[in-house]
């Protein structure tokens, strides 16, 4: 059987170096046997805030309907996004905020402080750009979005492993450079699709 891998991206540009990564990665894993779905953020009509927090149910939107059913249906989750001032991209948060909800992502037990890890079973990747270089988002400034992603949204979901790709600096990388991460995209997708 294929196996079911969704990839998002939070970047909310179609022809950006995200949109390039996630495509590509799309492809080859496609092409090594995965039954892949591509969710662009940028191209679904959702109002990216949860207005009432959880004091109130929001209704989603059609859209936001379904890329929960496309989560759920999804064994690997591949997330291509920016780090954008240390985070995640606006549109990206505001995904989240709206779907990740208690009784999809997660359920609180009565008279605990443990949850219940409603998204248990999948895996995801992240590929993630950034105009810093890796190393000095890792160790000088903490990697808060990595953190944030990984550990503080999925991983509090129930989605484990998630392993963490990074590429940058962006900001003046050369065509070269450029196309080597488009490649590593590919090998990711590949060995993904493949399993």
């Amino acid at each position: 059987m294929s196996r079911r891998i969704l990839v998002i991206l939070g970047q909310p540009s179609s022809s950006s170096l995200c949109a390039a990564l996630a495509q590509t990665y799309a492809d080859a894993a496609r092409q090594s046997g995965a039954d892949v779905r591509l969710l662009q953020l940028g191209d679904m009509a959702f109002d990216p805030i949860l207005h009432h927090g959880y004091e109130r149910i929001q209704p989603l939107e059609p859209d936001l309907q379904a890329a929960q059913a496309d989560i759920t249906w999804a064994q690997h989750l591949v997330w291509v996004y920016p780090i954008w001032w240390g985070g995640l991209p606006a549109l990206l948060k505001g995904f989240l905020d709206r779907i990740f909800l208690p009784g999809f992502a997660f359920k609180y037990r009565p008279n605990s402080a443990l949850w219940d890890r409603l998204l248990a079973g999948r895996s995801a990747e992240l590929l993630v750009t950034m105009d810093s270089p890796p190393w000095y988002y890792r160790w000088v400034q903490r990697q808060p979005g990595h953190r944030q992603m990984k550990q503080t949204i999925l991983e509090f979901s129930g989605i484990q492993p998630v392993r963490v790709h990074s590429f940058g600096p962006v900001i003046r990388s050369s065509d070269a450079t450029r196309a080597r991460w488009i490649q590593r995209a590919h090998a990711l997708g590949a060995r993904a699709g493949a399993r």
